[in-house]
C-alpha cells in the first residue's frame, strides 16, 4: 500500500523558515514527478512545486522555495524561506504527477494528508 506521510508544519512569524518532508512508502517514486500543493481556508488547492528531471515553482514561491528529493530515503522536501502570512495553508505531498504537466493535481496519483503551516504576521 503506498503511503505518503508529510511532517515539519507548524507556526512560524513572517520572515522565518520552514522544511517540509515528504516520506514515500509502498513503491519506489525515484524516477516520477514528485510535487507539493497547498490549499488555503475557502480557497482551491493550488500548486506550489515539483520535481521530476526540472524543478518547477509557482510564481509566488520562485526565488524562497526549494523542492529537493533524496531518492535513497524515498524522500522528498519543500525548503520555505522568507515565509509570508499568505503561505498559510494545508501543504500536501503528491507523486507520480505528469512529466509534462507537473502543475496539474489530477495527474498526481498519490496524495499525502497533508500538514498545516501557519505564518503569523
Amino acid at each position: 500500500q503506498v503511503q505518503l506521510v508529510e511532517s515539519g508544519g507548524g507556526l512560524v512569524q513572517a520572515g522565518g523558515s520552514l522544511r517540509l518532508s515528504c516520506a514515500a512508502s509502498g513503491r519506489t517514486f525515484s524516477s516520477v514527478v514528485m510535487g507539493w500543493f497547498r490549499q488555503a481556508p475557502g480557497k482551491e488547492r493550488e500548486f506550489v512545486a515539483a520535481i521530476g528531471r526540472s524543478t518547477y515553482y509557482t510564481n509566488s514561491v520562485e526565488g524562497r522555495f526549494t523542492i529537493s528529493r533524496d531518492n535513497a530515503k524515498n524522500a522528498v522536501y519543500l525548503q520555505m524561506n522568507s515565509l509570508k502570512p499568505e503561505d498559510t495553508a494545508v501543504y500536501y505531498c503528491a507523486a507520480d504527477g505528469s512529466r509534462f504537466l507537473p502543475e496539474r493535481s489530477a495527474g498526481y496519483d498519490y496524495w499525502g494528508q497533508g500538514t498545516q503551516v501557519t505564518v503569523s504576521s
